[in-house]
């Protein structure tokens, strides 16, 4: 059953003048490859986007553009009103600013599960130790791994390394949390105990961006579906719009495709 999704909060309302996430005109190449064509996207505070679309069509590269991982071509992305920084100290606040989960789990192999969750807090937030480790275990309790917090990363489920890979986002307190294709490389059963703990912090009001092939969350989580295809946005619409009535051909190709499998 589909859960009916709140509007999205960036259709009207105060809210939607100042947006914390901003792409406005925004391209991108790899050699040859235009990848993001004349991109604008515009994310407000507590909203919730889910980016879907084919393999190859520039939703990690979207995703990637938002932190400066990847830099633009030209346009302009913002975040909170800000232009990014190019480099320096700038670009390290903001990316304190934006938490990001990958593919990869990207733990730190010869630090504990609880020291890899303190070491943001500490290292950049300068949080002391103490509140650095009760924020940490606050976290790790959330996404259901408290009772592996002296564990080494490689004692640990993909599952589990997943949601600590989130706990140690949310530690520095992003202002929008980023997420590329975040259950792509776990087993099946595992998959669930991530997206649950996304869609406890979708309904807790976490700005999130989300690039992901699980049609199942951005049923049920998302205010907003942007279905890309060659480097472009081509619709936007609530999940109920989206996945009932698609507007364009090759949004209901890849539909047609995927929803039968």
């Amino acid at each position: 059953m589909t859960t009916t999704p709140t509007p999205a909060s960036g259709i009207a309302g105060d809210a939607a003048s100042t947006p914390l996430v901003s792409m406005t005109d925004v391209n991108k190449h790899f050699g040859e490859l235009h990848v993001l064509q004349d991109i604008n996207l515009h994310v407000t505070k507590g909203e919730v986007v889910v980016v879907i679309g084919p393999s190859g069509s520039g939703k990690s590269t979207l995703c990637r553009t938002i932190n400066r991982l990847e830099t633009i071509d030209s346009g302009t992305i913002t975040l909170d009103g800000k232009p990014l920084p190019a480099e320096g100290k700038e670009l390290a606040a903001l990316r304190s600013d934006v938490g990001m989960v990958f593919q990869a789990f990207n733990l730190f192999a010869h630090k504990s599960i609880l020291d890899n969750v303190m070491l943001g807090p500490v290292k950049v937030r300068k949080l002391k130790k103490k509140d650095a480790r009760d924020l940490a275990m606050g976290l790790l309790e959330r996404v259901g791994v408290a009772n592996q917090a002296e564990k080494m990363p490689a004692q640990l489920s993909g599952g589990q390394q997943q949601r600590v890979a989130i706990a140690r986002a949310l530690a520095m307190r992003p202002k929008v949390m980023l997420f590329d294709e975040p259950t792509s490389a776990l087993d099946p059963e595992m998959i669930n105990e991530v997206l649950d703990v996304m869609v406890s912090l979708a309904h807790d009001g976490m700005t999130m961006i989300v690039v992901t092939h699980e049609m199942g969350f951005a049923r049920k989580a998302a205010d907003r579906v942007v279905f890309m295809s060659d480097g472009q946005i081509v619709e936007e619409e609530t999940p109920e719009a989206f996945f009932t009535t698609p507007k364009s051909d090759r949004a209901k190709d890849f539909l047609g495709k995927i929803l039968t499998h």
